[in-house]
């Protein structure tokens, strides 16, 4: 089996850690201790040159970002100019999350004009899914109509893994269904919990009921690019979280 070489991680999971320039600068410097060498944004709170800046600092590359819709459908040309800041040509949104046939009709239109209409830049568009996508309308999968009408050139995947496995997908299906439209895959592991209200819960890598062996396996052998540890809520400190999931694996993949 091949082997991981790095890792990222998606910022949501510090959120509460990147608000001024210098938290951002402390966190960068944190993350990178902890093995983590590169990052996605989700959202900038400073300038993008400065962000960039900061990160290229620490080094740390960004790889991708959750960014707005709305800017990349009215303005591309300052949505490319901000993620040339950041020294990534992967511009990305988190979701979408009108999940009714016709917010899905409006959002594929728009989102391949948007792929379009960066294409001649050298930028890709990314779309993050969350569980609603493998809801069914007239028989399909919402999944299954964004894999077959988004533009297959130059728009690709953030396959969530949690959510994969939320919404009642297989997540190897899914990464392999994908191949060659993964950017991103994140990783983030679901364990099983007594509280019938809420029975599932995010949890560190290795500490869930994922199987990382077979998810990694696939992962690596289908292309899949960048590897980004995603944690949206921490028992704790969330770099402790993010200590557990790169020691984790850092031990089993690398």
């Amino acid at each position: 089996m091949e082997k991981l070489t790095k890792i990222g991680v998606q910022l949501y999971t510090i959120r509460d850690f990147m608000t001024t320039e210098e938290d951002i600068k402390r966190s960068f410097a944190r993350l990178k201790e902890l093995g983590y060498d590169e990052a996605q944004t989700a959202g900038c709170r400073i300038p993008y040159a400065t962000f960039g800046k900061l990160a290229k600092e620490a080094g740390i590359t960004i790889v991708g970002t959750h960014d707005n819709f709305d800017r990349m459908v009215t303005d591309p040309e300052g949505s490319m100019d901000d993620h040339d800041a950041l020294g990534t040509k992967v511009m990305g949104i988190g979701g979408f999350f009108d999940a009714t046939k016709e917010g899905y009709d409006r959002f594929i239109a728009q989102a391949n004009t948007v792929a379009n209409n960066i294409k001649a830049r050298g930028f890709s568009f990314t779309y993050h899914n969350h569980s609603h996508e493998f809801i069914k309308q007239d028989g399909k999968l919402i999944m299954d109509r964004l894999a077959d009408e988004l533009t297959a050139d130059n728009i690709s995947f953030v396959l969530d893994t949690y959510w994969v496995q939320h919404g009642g997908g297989d997540v190897r299906h899914w990464i392999e269904k994908l191949a060659g439209r993964v950017d991103i895959l994140h990783l983030k592991d679901m364990a099983r919990s007594q509280d019938n209200e809420k029975p599932q819960y995010y949890t560190e890598i290795g500490n869930g009921n994922l199987w990382w062996e077979g998810i990694i396996e696939t992962a690596l052998r289908t292309g899949v690019k960048h590897f980004v540890v995603e944690q949206d809520v921490c028992p704790g400190d969330p770099f402790e979280s993010l200590r557990q999931s790169s020691e984790y694996l850092h031990a089993n993949f690398f």
